[in-house]
């Protein structure tokens, strides 16, 4: 079996307008006649594409790769990097996570924590939660007045530009739950001793704004999805969906690049080894 084009369907094109209560979250359009256990050798196949895609854009030291991930508490952050990117080689690859800003952090802009991470040439780099924490959790919570969170809008969109233009692929993925699946997966926490690590009460308090979370990620979406740093929303309740369409999504735009292993300056052949 195959999966449809992730891009197509889930992309959020520049002006679009987006409504996340008519997204189903738990839809898995693309492969219709498919489940969980008869997805996972296209999904290996996928992987392993990635893979060797993944050693050519090293090699070749020249295209950069920034894949931004958001979600919901429970949205699967953690679980897409860890399934999608098993197979990427470690040295082409970073994982950074932004959370609380530290004090030296609020002692700067709030994009100075954020550019020294940004992928080098043959880099891949996944931020797990990234600059737009600045502008969701400071308007939802209103750490800031208006006119912050507001402006930071045009400082994403400009930075982004900055970044697209000296030459890096953008990718911008909100995974997509439903307010039940978080239940459910908040609930598994709690009866998991191993897991208990991974819950914190105050995802409760968020867990209460839930409206007003998917309200302000409609708009950001709908404000920073552009052609050179794109927003898609994938419907994320079904993990093995989620993760088919990313690494989909993510092979494509490799196979897009123009990806090849550099000539040596020398000749092979004229090399003898004793």
């Amino acid at each position: 079996m195959n999966i449809g084009d992730p891009a197509k369907e889930y992309r959020i094109k520049e002006g679009g307008k987006v409504n996340l209560a008519k997204i189903d979250p738990d839809c898995a359009k693309l492969c219709p006649d498919g489940d969980k256990y008869n997805t996972l050798e296209l999904f290996d196949e996928l992987r392993n594409e990635i893979q060797k895609l993944q050693k050519t854009l090293y090699a070749q030291s020249k295209h950069r790769i920034l894949v931004v991930i958001q979600a919901m508490d429970t949205g699967g952050k953690d679980g897409c990097v860890k399934h999608v990117f098993s197979r990427v080689d470690p040295q082409g690859i970073d994982v950074q996570s932004f959370k609380k800003p530290s004090e030296e952090d609020l002692a700067h802009d709030f994009l100075w924590r954020i550019h020294p991470h940004v992928p080098g040439n043959g880099q891949i780099v996944v931020f797990n939660r990234s600059h737009y924490e600045d502008i969701i959790a400071v308007r939802v919570k209103k750490l800031y007045p208006d006119e912050v969170w507001k402006r930071r809008y045009r400082h994403v969109i400009e930075f982004e530009r900055m970044l697209a233009e000296e030459g890096t692929t953008i990718i911008k993925l909100f995974l997509h739950i439903s307010k039940d699946e978080q239940k459910r997966r908040l609930e598994s926490r709690l009866v998991n001793p191993g897991k208990h690590w991974k819950f914190n009460p105050d995802d409760l308090k968020d867990r209460a704004r839930w409206g007003e979370f998917m309200k302000v990620y409609e708009e950001m979406i709908e404000k920073t999805s552009t052609s050179y740093a794109p927003w898609h929303v994938i419907p994320a309740d079904k993990k093995w969906y989620r993760n088919l369409c990313v690494a989909r999504l993510f092979r494509d735009t490799l196979e897009g690049l123009d990806l090849r292993f550099p000539e040596p300056d020398w000749d092979p052949g004229s090399i003898k080894i004793d």
